[in-house]
């Protein structure tokens, strides 16, 4: 049996023996008794009656042995020219001392705090401090719209409000404290204190009797130790407009959190502490809770922290560059940044002149990514590039290439194995398993491995209705896909986006997968609209790499046959756009369920997290042609 089959199986068949062992990488106050409650299931607990601090398992105890001069942070911004390194030493210390700025103004164990700022090191102090006193922060993205930031105050009710006088794009500054204070008015919790750090860019005027400035009470405040808590209390909430467009705030606890976190950077990821792991994505997503500040800290790596984009900064070599001058090991970003970098650079000329000898793999997360880009990114780079798939819910990685502990056979378009500890099934629409390579509802059985959500804020009845109703027993992730006769995983789309034609089921990620391997092809999506006929028919909405010559009438064609040949007539796909570009939310997922109401000629609500609102104008433009 192999190593992972090993672990999988066990973590299946003996769960509380194994995430025993494996919570032994975690340095814990008072250790755990208990593995697993299941008392008043299926609200279950890790590690209930053990206690901790997730700082100090991120900062404190690498000082204390050995990694105090090592860099813990690799601040680098394109964008305002700044590079800046913070060692282990000096990130304690900040955190500490940034701690002491929230116990002055009363925050302590259980207070909620919000965290509204840019890519900036002050971010990542303000979430760790939160920690090391026992407050749970929930971060939400700088720049949000000031009524979606009002939903969230009225949910989480912070006690105080950190945030920066701004933030900074490519061609703009956005100013922050004009979207907070209008999200403060309308909302109707009241903070009792807003923290805002002055960037220099922009200087922010500040509310007498509301607002503190972040430098002046750094500079008189006083150091604090790490508080306790248990195992089972919040660290963060995360909120997430999910399949309903509500925002729900996902809860992640500390200690099943820092296990599988610390878990995961050896074994998935196949990083030592030491090494430089890169997750290019923002503190505002899950993506950067689990792999910007929390797993590679306490794993003891040196954390890249990047305020840029992968074009445009100034160019399709940004990210190389960032590779050879910080010796990155690791790369960790979303599908769509490939697809950016492709786009402009569809040839890869720009890698040629970068060093880039230090990176090891590039691992792709955040929505599907299709072959074509995985195999031009093999190619390119000539390391692994490896798929995987996991959800803000989870925190960390339903299936993947677990390289630290066992390589797989890569599959281009498959996410790998099931993760130990997620008890993956594909389902029909009655709750039964169905059999290899037949695609249903994929659905988790319960309890959820340590790390997962323990339920939404105060909200079990929402955790309820939203993930364990459709199957009893199940945690459903909403995705549709299924797992090969290996066990390797396929996730083809969302369940709200396989399209019905004519009474038949089709995965439009099939479709994609299709037309991305089109050599014009940079991006595309596709959508089911409404037919009367044969009740959706697919459009295919396309990007073309930079500088193709073909003529557009002759690439629609072929993409029509290649759909044809491939797929079936049964899709009837007869209908591409080529535009210029797709909307996406800020962490690069594609919106497919707004470009579907366009096309339907339904009213629909402006997503609060896309990166940019006049793309709907363009979609609406070119459908009505």
């Amino acid at each position: 049996m192999s190593n992972y089959q090993k672990a999988y199986q066990s973590s299946l068949e003996n769960p509380e023996v194994y995430w025993k062992a494996v919570a032994q990488g975690i340095d814990w106050d008072e250790p755990f008794t208990q593995v697993l409650d299941d008392e008043k299931a299926p609200f279950y607990k890790w590690f209930p009656d053990g206690k901790l601090n997730t700082c100090f398992n991120a900062i404190d105890r690498h000082v204390e042995n050995g990694r105090a001069d090592q860099n813990a942070i690799i601040y680098d911004s394109p964008v305002t020219n700044t590079i800046k390194n913070i060692t282990y030493r000096e990130l304690r210390d900040l955190t500490a001392n940034f701690a002491g700025v929230l116990s002055e103004q009363g925050v302590g164990k259980g207070d909620t705090v919000i965290i509204y700022m840019p890519m900036i090191p002050e971010a990542v102090i303000a979430m760790l401090a939160c920690a090391r006193i026992g407050a749970v922060h929930s971060v939400v993205f700088g720049g949000f719209a000031a009524n979606e930031l009002a939903t969230r105050i009225d949910d989480a009710m912070p006690k105080v409000i950190l945030s920066a006088s701004c933030g900074i794009e490519v061609n703009r500054v956005i100013e922050y404290k004009p979207l907070l204070d209008a999200a403060i008015l309308t909302a109707r919790h009241k903070p009792e204190a807003c923290i805002i750090f002055q960037r220099p860019q922009c200087k922010a005027n500040l509310v007498k009797g509301q607002d503190i400035d972040w430098q002046k009470a750094s500079a008189a405040a006083k150091a604090v130790d790490c508080v306790s808590v248990k195992a089972t209390d919040p660290l963060y909430i995360l909120y997430t407009s999910g399949t309903t467009g509500t925002p729900k705030g996902v809860m992640r606890d500390n200690g099943g959190h820092a296990v599988a976190l610390k878990w995961s950077m050896s074994n998935i990821y196949n990083i030592n502490p030491g090494d430089v792991y890169w997750c290019a994505s923002d503190v505002g997503w899950v993506v950067g809770h689990s792999y910007i500040v929390y797993g590679p800290l306490l794993h003891g790596c040196t954390t890249v922290l990047y305020e840029g984009k992968p074009v445009g900064t100034p160019d399709a070599g940004a990210f190389w560059r960032v590779i050879e001058q910080h010796k990155v090991n690791l790369l960790f970003t979303a599908p769509t940044a490939f697809r950016a970098i492709k786009r402009d650079d569809p040839d890869g000329k720009r890698i040629n002149d970068y060093d880039l000898s230090t990176l090891k793999t590039l691992f792709l997360a955040g929505e599907r990514c299709d072959p074509t880009t995985i195999e031009w990114a093999e190619t390119k780079l000539n390391i692994p590039v490896i798929d995987h798939w996991w959800q803000t819910e989870t925190g960390w990685a339903i299936s993947a290439n677990c390289i630290g502990l066992e390589k797989f056979p890569v599959k281009h378009g498959s996410a790998s194995r099931p993760m130990p500890g997620y008890n993956l099934q594909v389902l029909d629409e009655l709750g039964n398993e169905v059999a290899a390579g037949v695609m249903g509802k994929m659905a988790l059985k319960l309890p959820l491995p340590p790390g997962c959500l323990p339920t939404l804020w105060k909200n079990d009845q929402g955790y309820i209705d939203a993930y364990l109703s459709v199957y009893n027993g199940y945690y459903i992730t909403w995705d549709a896909g299924y797992i090969d006769e290996d066990g390797d995983v396929w996730v083809m789309s969302r369940l709200g986006d396989v399209i019905n034609v004519a009474g038949h089921r089709l995965s439009t990620g099939a479709m994609e997968q299709v037309l991305a391997a089109h050599p014009d092809v940079a991006e595309c999506a596709v959508i089911g609209a409404n037919d009367e006929l044969k009740g959706q028919i697919p459009i295919g909405l396309v990007i073309l790499n930079s500088g193709v010559s073909n003529d557009h009438e002759t690439i629609i064609k072929e993409l029509i046959a290649r759909v044809r040949n491939e797929i079936g007539p049964v899709a009837a796909f007869k209908k591409v756009l080529i535009l210029n570009r797709l909307p996406k939310t800020r962490s690069g997922k594609i919106l497919r369920g707004t470009m579907k109401k366009i096309a339907d000629g339904e009213t629909y609500k402006t997503p609060a997290t896309i990166d940019d609102v006049s793309i709907l104008d363009e979609i609406t433009t070119a459908f009505q042609k």
